[in-house]
């Protein structure tokens, strides 16, 4: 394509900590093939050419900024960005949480479509007052309906349509090709071959509610085959208290704190069920990631993992230690044919749903977007 006739789309991130490497990457991907080019600019963080490598983007860039450099009204980041709006025609801009749509609203004139990926971002009244006056040139997207809900919910006269959903996603090949084999996997976080193993991946935090997975531990564990244990992968300031819980119920030696391990998702293959307790989870990466690993599901009916695990797996009402346990001892005794088929039913669903392709082809579909790029 002759570069006078290149389209430029503008996706601007906080940052790349966590899953937000794998965000950025996942936005740039919609415009493959599109005739549009990405420009990924990060918010903050250092300059890391394995981040630009990992950001499927035609360019990259790092404005550097601290945490404390984007308190208050964020003079510098405006300036910064307008800078870079000024040198490149571009037709529109994705923004990733609230901070960077706010500065791309206030250093461009594009139009933005911001995309959330945790609950509350407009409760606050000053946020909805910020939205309202850039109603014009914002739309909204949520990582889950029921993200999408929660902001129509803050934004009620706001039309529908200009709030909608774009599912998060994985590169389910690459995904899959990165996951080590039972063995390997279980070797490698040094727990045994022979045991049933129950996975869980978290801050260890009280919104990830690990105490209710370890207390519906507790009571599946006497229908459990012997030996049964559960890994625990993830740190956080409430390990100490987790760990005297687990001490409490005598079921200390049965529950493994791992720490912090760099890219989990490789081992899920180890687990023989992937349970995730959290208290209104937006969404859940770790659950796409497991169901690639063909791992039975057990999760919390709460937030985004509804639409995730609904038809696929086992659900329970938050905070139920009992209904918990009940679900692990379903799984416990699944023959190998019906594991086999949960796991044929949850790629189709990532197929299905939660694929780049899948997501590509809905990302085309908004409204918001046909008329963005109908203009351009």
């Amino acid at each position: 394509m002759n570069r006078s006739t290149e389209r430029h789309v503008l996706q601007f991130c906080h940052g790349y900590d966590g899953p937000f490497l794998d965000c950025a990457r996942q936005y740039a991907s919609l415009f493959a093939g599109s005739g549009y080019r990405v420009t990924t600019v990060f918010l903050t963080g250092a300059a890391d050419p394995e981040v630009a490598e990992g950001c499927a983007s035609d360019e990259v860039l790092f404005m550097e900024f601290s945490s404390r450099d984007i308190r208050g009204l964020k003079l510098g980041a405006i300036r910064k960005l307008r800078n870079i709006a000024a040198s490149r025609d571009f037709s529109f801009c994705i923004a990733h949480r609230f901070k960077p749509v706010y500065v791309a609203l206030l250093a461009t004139r594009l139009p933005v479509i911001g995309v959330h990926h945790a609950f509350g971002d407009y409760q606050r009244r000053s946020r909805k007052l910020f939205a309202h006056l850039f109603r014009k040139r914002l739309s909204l997207l949520g990582v889950s309906n029921a993200v999408r809900d929660d902001i129509r919910k803050s934004l009620p006269k706001w039309p529908k349509g200009r709030i909608s959903t774009l599912y998060n996603r994985i590169d389910i090949d690459a995904v899959q090709d990165g996951q080590l084999p039972r063995h390997e996997a279980r070797q490698a976080l040094g727990l045994p071959d022979d045991a049933f193993i129950v996975g869980n991946v978290g801050r260890l935090h009280p919104d990830k509610d690990q105490a209710t997975l370890i207390r519906g531990f507790a009571k599946a564990l006497p229908a459990l085959p012997e030996g049964s244990l559960l890994a625990v992968l993830g740190k956080g300031r409430l390990e100490q208290d987790l760990k005297e819980l687990a001490n409490e119920l005598g079921i200390g030696d049965q529950v493994k704190f791992l720490g912090q391990v760099p890219e989990a998702r490789r081992f899920f293959r180890g687990f023989d069920v992937f349970a995730l307790s959290s208290d209104h989870e937006p969404f859940g990466m770790v659950l796409l990631e497991a169901m690639a690993a063909g791992v039975p599901l057990l999760a919390t009916a709460c937030g985004g993992a509804i639409e995730v695990v609904e038809g696929v797996g086992i659900l329970f009402p938050l905070g139920d230690a009992e209904r918990l346990a009940q679900g692990l001892q379903h799984l416990a005794v699944l023959t190998d044919e019906q594991r086999e088929d949960c796991a044929e039913r949850m790629l189709g669903r990532l197929h299905e749903r939660f694929s780049d392709e899948a997501v590509r082809d809905a990302f085309w579909r908004l409204p918001q977007v046909t008329d963005l790029t109908a203009e351009s």
